[in-house]
């Protein structure tokens, strides 16, 4: 399936293709837990950014390495490269106009970050 994305405003919108029936992770580290993030980790294929590239602005923090990245107009962060997958694209599961037909949410530790990343490293292949 192809889902359509967007942030807020609509200035950023994407495309991601998924399965109808999906697996998203609720983390709870610091950024996550305050914006409310849903993760559907897909490969960098499976993504597809439509327009507003000159409207995202990227936050990175700690070790750098993922990228996090928000609408300079809207502030909405709708999907970003992340630390456990860089060679994938994590999608919030709230900003796609359409939802797959069936989702498990399975909670993630991620204020244990590093005994844990192991557990989705998979999720970009």
């Amino acid at each position: 399936m192809i889902y359509q994305g967007t942030c807020h405003c609509g200035a950023i919108q994407f495309e991601v293709e998924a399965p109808d029936e999906v697996e998203v992770e609720n983390c709870n580290c610091s950024i996550c837990n305050m914006t409310g993030f849903l993760h559907l980790i897909v490969p960098q294929r499976s993504f597809r950014l439509i327009s507003g590239e000159d409207n995202i602005t990227t936050y990175t923090f700690n070790t750098g390495v993922a990228k996090h990245t928000f609408c300079k107009t809207c502030g909405i962060k709708p999907f970003y490269i992340p630390r456990s997958n860089p060679d994938g694209v994590d999608v919030n599961l709230r900003c796609l106009t359409t939802q797959p037909k069936s989702v498990k949410i399975l909670n993630f530790d991620g204020q244990n970050w590093e005994a844990n990343a192991h557990t989705v490293a998979h999720k970009s292949l």
